[in-house]
C-alpha cells in the first residue's frame, strides 16, 4: 500500500509540472527574507506578507542587522498587514538572538549544521512549528525536507492517500520517501503565479528543487481547484487521480 502511495505522489508530481512548469517559490530576494516571509505568513494571506516585507523594504530593514536594530514598536507597524503583529515582531526577533547567540548571526554557520539537529533548534524556538520550520530550512536553507501545508493534507486526504488523522511528519515523511531518487523536472510551460526571483532561480540539489517544485504545485492546486468549500475538481489536472474517477 505504501508503494502505491508513493507511485500516486510522484505521479501528482509529474503530471503538475507539466501542466504549470516551474513555480518560483519562494519569491524573495534572499535567505532572510524567505526566513522572514515564513513567519509573517503564519495565519495569513501571502498578499498580506507582501506588503509587510515592501514596507521593510522600503525602510531599509529586511536584513538581520535591520530587525536586530529595529525598535519593536516600529517593527510591529511595518508588519501590520500581516496580522498579529505584535507576536510576529517579537519572533523575528527571537530568531535574530538566536542567530547571534548560537552562530554569530551568520546564516552559512546555521545552514551548515545537520539537518535533524538545526530542525530541533528552530521547533525550539517561540512561534516555530513544523510548517514553519521546514518551509526556512528547504526554501532558505537548501535542506532536504517537504513542506506540509493545508493544502497538502486536504488534497491527500480528498484523493484518500492519507487519513484525517495523519500526523505531520507522518505526511512530511509519506513524500520524503515518495520523491527521493525523482529527478529534477526541466523548466516546463510556463504557470508560475510569482515570477522569477534570486531565491526561486538559485541552483540547488537536485531533491531540495524537486521539493521546492512540488509544494508550489501543491499550493497552486490547493489555492485554485482544491478549496475548502467547494473543490472545482473538474478544471483541476489532479482530477483523474481521484478514486471515483478511477
Amino acid at each position: 500500500m505504501s508503494e502505491a502511495k508513493h507511485d500516486a505522489i510522484r505521479a501528482f508530481y509529474h503530471t503538475l509540472f507539466s501542466a504549470w512548469g516551474r513555480q518560483h517559490w519562494w519569491p524573495a530576494q534572499s535567505r532572510f527574507e524567505v526566513i522572514v516571509g515564513a513567519y509573517l505568513t503564519q495565519n495569513t494571506a501571502w498578499t498580506n506578507v507582501e506588503k509587510a516585507l515592501g514596507n521593510l523594504r522600503r525602510a531599509r530593514l529586511l536584513t538581520i542587522r535591520g530587525i536586530r536594530r529595529a525598535p519593536q514598536p516600529k517593527l510591529e507597524q511595518l508588519i501590520r498587514p500581516a496580522g498579529y503583529f505584535r507576536q510576529k515582531a517579537q519572533r523575528l526577533k527571537t530568531f535574530v538572538s538566536f542567530l547571534d547567540d548560537r552562530y554569530g548571526g551568520s546564516l552559512t554557520r546555521m545552514f551548515a549544521r545537520p539537518t535533524p539537529e538545526l530542525r530541533d533548534e528552530l521547533l525550539a524556538l517561540n512561534g516555530v512549528g513544523p510548517e514553519t520550520a521546514d518551509s526556512i530550512l528547504l526554501y532558505a536553507g537548501d535542506h532536504p525536507v517537504f513542506v506540509v501545508d493545508a493544502y497538502t493534507r486536504r488534497i491527500l486526504e480528498r484523493h484518500q492517500i492519507v487519513a484525517a488523522r495523519a500526523s505531520y511528519d507522518e505526511i512530511r515523511e509519506l513524500f520524503d520517501r515518495a520523491l527521493d531518487g525523482t529527478p529534477a523536472a526541466g523548466t516546463g510551460p510556463r504557470g508560475a503565479s510569482h515570477p522569477p526571483s534570486a531565491m526561486s532561480e538559485a541552483p540547488r540539489p537536485p531533491l531540495v528543487q524537486v521539493f521546492n517544485e512540488m509544494h508550489g504545485l501543491i499550493v497552486g492546486v490547493g489555492k485554485n481547484y482544491c478549496l475548502k468549500s467547494q473543490s472545482q475538481c473538474e478544471q483541476c489536472p489532479l482530477q483523474k487521480f481521484l478514486p471515483q474517477a478511477k
